[in-house]
């Protein structure tokens, strides 16, 4: 099973290169985020093109989470619990069944959080401890899972090119590092840290300043694992060649691959 999150920043911005992605590379279910659409108005046939079950929780010009997949989604929910007035479209649930079992699959694309500090930043944090909670609840259920997506945080300095930079960014932050370090406490597994090492491994390059060509990028895109995942993963990377070709993202695609 081979799975891939991408954060599109605008599906219908980039409808031509996520409908090549998803014909050529062929993931077997694709995790986006930032699609920037109402359900209502997602282009459905990008989906259905490419013979994927679509299932999206958007938001009108920001924002949005979609799961497509080549085989039936179970129980699929919309919403990070925690929070009944929270009206921002940044999470969605659905369960796959393989051949080496089920998987829930949480899609997020988190809060960025800047400027920090600020209300912002307070969401991103409550956020956060929303999402740890949900993990919790997860585990304690004994139910194989992974969260991937747009995390919006960076780990540790080797996760960024100037991580020098990003001292003071909402993304870099020494309590934004000990949230994300929650969750590895729970148990979860960085699923690309698990089988690659070092610097100069990035996800997300801004469109300003030449930071492509300079390679000028940070690690924000992430696959989380629960123990019994984290067993069945083969490997873990990242598409870094997508940024490269015409009108891109400003991320690219992270894959996760599990052995049924």
């Amino acid at each position: 099973m081979k799975i891939a999150t991408f954060n599109v920043n605008g599906i219908k911005a980039r409808y031509g290169a996520v409908s090549d992605w998803l014909r050529e590379d062929a993931p077997d279910i694709a995790v986006l985020q930032e699609i920037k659409s109402t359900d209502e108005a997602f282009p459905r046939e990008i989906a259905e093109e490419a013979c994927y079950e679509l299932h999206t929780h958007g938001q009108k010009g920001f924002n949005g989470v979609a799961l497509l997949s080549k085989t039936p989604l179970e129980d699929v929910t919309r919403g990070l619990p925690g929070d009944d007035a929270d009206e921002q479209a940044r999470y969605i649930e659905g369960t796959a069944i393989g051949a080496g079992g089920a998987v829930r699959i949480c899609g997020l694309y988190l809060p960025n959080g800047n400027p920090a500090p600020g209300p912002k930043y307070d969401y991103k944090l409550a956020w956060m401890a929303r999402l740890e909670a949900r993990a919790r609840e997860l585990l304690a259920a004994e139910e194989p899972f992974l969260m991937t997506g747009d995390f919006n945080v960076i780990p540790e300095d080797r996760d960024a090119a100037r991580p020098e930079a990003w001292a003071k960014d909402a993304l870099g932050l020494p309590e934004t590092r000990r949230a994300w370090r929650r969750l590895l406490n729970l148990g979860l597994t960085d699923a690309f840290r698990a089988r690659v090492q070092g610097p100069g491994h990035y996800s997300f390059w801004d469109y300003q300043a030449g930071a492509w060509s300079r390679n000028d990028g940070i690690r924000i895109d992430h696959f989380l694992l629960s123990p019994a995942v984290a067993d069945r993963m083969t490997d873990c990377t990242i598409q870094t060649e997508l940024r490269g070709r015409e009108k891109p993202s400003d991320h690219v695609p992270v894959w996760l691959t599990l052995d049924a």
